[in-house]
């Protein structure tokens, strides 16, 4: 079955779809690789194509939908501003089996925004028309979209929501901040919801997705089709099991603190090429330690973390945090301890 077929199913089917964020230099194929392993995503989105004149398509981000390793539907991001090659590049991805093409609307980094791409398209609503416009012309198949709410007003929505609408956008992801917000503050699920009964196509919620009772949550509010998670899923990889379980009713499993530092380890090996020298292998970590440091309720553990260079150092400081059998959540413990990359999630 093609990806797009995978795709569609998976939007008929039964159950709320869960998807994985695209989180430049993040969510890659070894990441992937590694979240199939622990049950693992429905959708799959790749990190986003920067798309300009004479751009190339990533031979690094081409490599996760040509050799995806989780037999689900993969759905290939771009990022950019350039019509004409939006469109070039969105027909280079088609060649490839991919479920959609996507377009990122919502990336909050400044580098990027900076550049009118990303969340900053929003504070130019006619180039978000005409880009969206000249893509569904070019995309036979299924055309996505993942958005904030807005550049720095959420009302600013209801400007897109028609537009979304008018070019048959296939699904809409929301991230329910502002692009000014970045992941502070409170995510506006009602805007969510307000989008979901307006739209004729399926939505997915994205933002905050911190535990099985909170996509619970979610889902009630917002009548939403699914769910995008991605610093969620990073600290706590057994996250899309435990809201499956726990809307099927079964009691979701809870790691210990072994189980957390096995993740680690088995992360470490995935992501970190051997060729590598062994300090940018442990750089690498901690953007991965960022994200789950915010759930270890221990004050010390990402401050220690961030000072190492060696890879005895860093599993020296997971063992001495992480060895042991008491249960964790995995839950964001507060700002004091969340000091996460916010610069790399879209």
């Amino acid at each position: 079955m093609s990806a797009m077929h995978q795709f569609d199913a998976l939007l008929t089917g039964p159950a709320p779809v869960l998807a994985l964020a695209p989180m430049q230099d993040v969510t890659d194929l070894p990441f992937w690789r590694l979240m199939a392993r622990y049950g693992g995503a429905d959708l799959y989105y790749t990190e986003y194509f920067r798309v300009y004149q004479n751009s190339h398509l990533d031979k690094n981000i081409l490599a996760s939908v040509i050799h995806n390793p989780t037999g689900r539907p993969a759905i290939a991001q771009m990022i950019g501003n350039d019509v004409p090659s939006l469109v070039r590049s969105a027909k280079e991805l088609l060649r490839h089996d991919v479920a959609a093409i996507d377009l990122n609307l919502g990336c909050p980094a400044p580098v990027v925004y900076r550049k009118c791409a990303g969340g900053g398209l929003l504070r130019d609503i006619p180039l978000v028309d005409s880009i969206l416009g000249a893509l569904r012309d070019a995309i036979p198949g299924r055309f996505t979209v993942k958005t904030r709410l807005g550049f720095s007003d959420d009302t600013a929505i209801d400007a897109l929501l028609p537009l979304f609408a008018k070019h048959r956008v296939d699904l809409v992801t929301i991230h329910g901040r502002t692009v000014l917000q970045m992941y502070r503050g409170e995510v506006h699920y009602p805007r969510i919801g307000h989008a979901v009964r307006s739209l004729p196509c399926p939505v997915l919620a994205n933002g905050n997705i911190s535990s099985a009772a909170v996509a619970e949550s979610v889902l009630a509010q917002t009548a939403c089709r699914g769910l995008m998670l991605g610093r969620g899923i990073i600290r706590n990889p057994w996250l899309f099991s435990q809201i499956r379980d726990h809307l099927a009713g079964r009691t979701p499993f809870t790691p210990s603190g072994r189980d957390v530092l096995r993740y680690i380890e088995e992360l470490y090996e995935a992501v970190c090429s051997p060729e590598v020298r062994e300090s940018a292998q442990v750089q690498k970590m901690k953007k991965y330690l960022n994200f789950i440091g915010s759930g270890v309720d221990e004050p010390d553990f990402l401050h220690d973390i961030r000072r190492v260079s060696t890879r005895a150092d860093f599993f020296a400081i997971c063992r001495r945090t992480l060895d042991h059998d008491a249960p964790m959540a995995l839950e964001p413990l507060g700002p004091a301890n969340s000091s996460e990359d916010e610069n790399r999630a879209n």
